[in-house]
């Protein structure tokens, strides 16, 4: 039996929409997600356009748009789906991170707990073949 690819991280159909509506406007190969220490839960997501994908940056195409992880947030990031919501209030990119484990109340940052180094490779081994 064929062992079912994990990947490291997806996009839902309005997150890959929205990146291919700002990747329009910008000579850039893909959209990196990061994660930077800051806030009063302790990180905030990052994003920002790359021009070239370094040899240690983990490159994941889902939905035809290619996502590029810093290889510093690649635990955690693990397993996580990245969505655009927009209302009346506002728009923007959120995540459903299962290794989130808490978040500030005015939502600018939140509280990760990394993936083991064991499963990140697991799910490298089973998306490469």
């Amino acid at each position: 039996m064929a062992k079912a690819k994990f990947p490291i991280m997806t996009l839902t159909e309005s997150a890959a929409d929205r990146v291919r509506t700002l990747m329009a406007g910008h000579d850039a190969v893909g959209l990196r997600v990061g994660v930077k220490n800051g806030g009063c839960a302790g990180m905030s997501y990052t994003l920002d356009y790359v021009r070239e994908i370094g040899p240690y940056d983990e490159a994941i195409e889902d939905k035809g748009v290619k996502i590029i992880i810093d290889p510093k947030a690649l635990m955690f990031l693990f397993g996580t789906q990245m969505d655009f919501q927009a209302d009346k209030l506002g728009s923007g990119f959120t995540f459903n991170n299962p290794n989130q484990t808490g978040a500030c109340g005015c939502g600018e940052s939140v509280a990760i707990t990394p993936a083991s180094e064991a499963q990140v490779e697991e799910a490298r081994r089973a998306n490469a073949g």
